[in-house]
């Protein structure tokens, strides 16, 4: 059996009868797990196995994890400060900048490997352009060399905890005010502007082995009428053909406002696919994710499953394990260190 372009969501903290029918359409290839999904790291680590369990080869569990405003599961857990913390250390020391990018990565990325989460959507790759307030926080950065060497050094430590590492959101979400959940932003700069600035950072993490990429909800109006996800110049002329990109490409969740433009959530998921996504995402709607997986019931991508496997996590110690291991006591009072900056102390909640 293969695995089918869809990551849907599912209800609670415990499989019900539909979520396991849903899990195993043939449709199906992954399931994205949120706050309402999480009670302790026991339970989830139930979970996820119960969601493993139903497929074979297993669907893939994935999850937000950044940090900041983005951290669905906190109890329990590490509280991660958002990536911009590491920007502001950036630009006043360098090397301790991008020590504890990788200390940071590989901290989220072992705990969420720990209860059997194979991949945080992370990291973000926008740039922190001052306007868009859905990024903000979340950005590394203004500058794109500075993000891509931190998300570099980011990377690194979530490959070494066994997880690969996902880059969004194509072409740049960080130039725009509106947010995508609500609204479908449009960014009226030309391509040239945008490749010298927000496409250095998806580049550089190509080159550097990047595993998946994740498209934006944006318009980018002198350069193709649709959003992102759902531009076959985006998706296959630039991320694929320009920049060399051989990984997995995501949708953004098709719930949001901002693919509302491709029609109903069945043609939001065609048009995404036509344009080159490999999987696409429907969230927080049951009905439209059921008659989304029963229109791609018969949908072919001959490629979906050598990408696909790339991101299943690499076997991990269990978190009671991980707790005792040193690198992560340390690798807590590193990021927790943030905290004592006086000059951090915006970013953290």
């Amino acid at each position: 059996m293969t695995l089918g372009p869809l990551i849907l969501d599912v209800e609670g903290c415990e499989l019900t009868a539909e979520d396991r029918e849903l899990i195993a359409h043939p449709a199906v290839g992954g399931v994205i797990l949120f706050t309402r999904n999480y009670d302790c790291p026991e339970q989830v680590t139930a979970l996820v196995e119960d969601i493993h369990a139903r497929r074979e080869p297993r669907v893939l569990v994935a999850v937000d994890q950044e940090g900041g405003r983005v951290q669905r599961f906190r109890d329990g857990f590490t509280r991660l400060p958002p990536l911009a913390c590491l920007g502001v250390m950036y630009d006043r020391d360098r090397k301790r900048a991008l020590n504890l990018a990788q200390t940071a990565g590989w901290l989220m990325a072992a705990e969420m490997r720990a209860v059997g989460v194979d991949i945080s959507f992370a990291p973000v790759l926008d740039l922190d352009y001052g306007v868009s307030t859905v990024i903000g926080d979340r950005a590394l950065h203004k500058r794109p060399e500075a993000v891509a060497d931190l998300a570099h050094a980011y990377q690194r430590g979530m490959q070494n905890a066994g997880m690969a590492a996902t880059g969004k959101h194509f072409p740049g979400h960080g130039a725009v005010a509106a947010d995508s959940h609500v609204d479908l932003p449009v960014d009226d700069r030309h391509y040239e502007d945008i490749a010298q600035w927000d496409l250095v950072p998806f580049e550089r993490m190509v080159h550097y082995g990047l595993a998946a990429v994740m498209m934006a909800h944006v318009v980018y109006s002198e350069v193709d009428r649709n959003p992102a996800g759902f531009s076959g110049f985006w998706v296959r002329a630039i991320l694929r053909d320009t920049l060399g990109f051989r990984g997995l490409v995501f949708s953004d969740d098709l719930s949001m406002e901002g693919a509302a433009i491709a029609g109903d959530h069945v043609a939001r998921a065609q048009a995404a696919l036509e344009a080159g996504c490999d999987m696409v995402l429907v969230c927080n709607d049951r009905e439209n994710a059921v008659r989304v997986a029963e229109s791609l019931e018969d949908h072919a991508n001959p490629v979906l499953m050598t990408r696909l496997m790339r991101l299943h996590g690499r076997k991990a110690p269990q978190m009671t394990e991980l707790r005792a291991n040193p690198r992560w006591q340390q690798a807590v009072a590193a990021v927790r260190g943030c905290e004592e900056n006086p000059e951090l102390e915006l970013f953290i909640e």
